[in-house]
């Protein structure tokens, strides 16, 4: 099984700053043969369902805010929240769909400072 690690566990951020949350996988999840990287982003609130933030590690899933933004290479990848608002406290989650069982993280908690 491809094994998702994220980093930190949790962080707390000012209002109005930016958080980065690091992601690795333990094989490349880059298909050559596409050149699609096949890694998501998830956020899940408290009592709510994981919601997808991004696919294909960069492409931003319709409706979400812009100040949040993914890249990444095979095995590394990052989330950067800008402008951090409060509704964006939350565990956030990322998802290798490259090789069955497709794998998440550990998560990461983002709370306010």
């Amino acid at each position: 099984d491809i094994v998702m690690t994220q980093s930190p566990d949790s962080l707390a951020v000012s209002l109005g700053e930016w958080a980065t949350i690091n992601c690795k996988s333990s094989q490349s999840v880059l298909d050559n043969s596409n050149d699609k990287k096949y890694l998501a982003w998830y956020q899940q609130k408290p009592g709510q369902p994981p919601k997808l933030l991004f696919f294909w590690a960069s492409t931003r899933e319709a409706g979400v805010p812009g100040r949040f933004s993914a890249r990444g290479s095979g095995t590394e990848f990052t989330l950067t929240i800008t402008n951090l608002q409060p509704e964006d406290v939350a565990v956030y989650y990322c998802q290798q769909y490259y090789r069955v069982p497709f794998t998440f993280g550990p998560g990461t908690r983002v709370d306010i400072k």
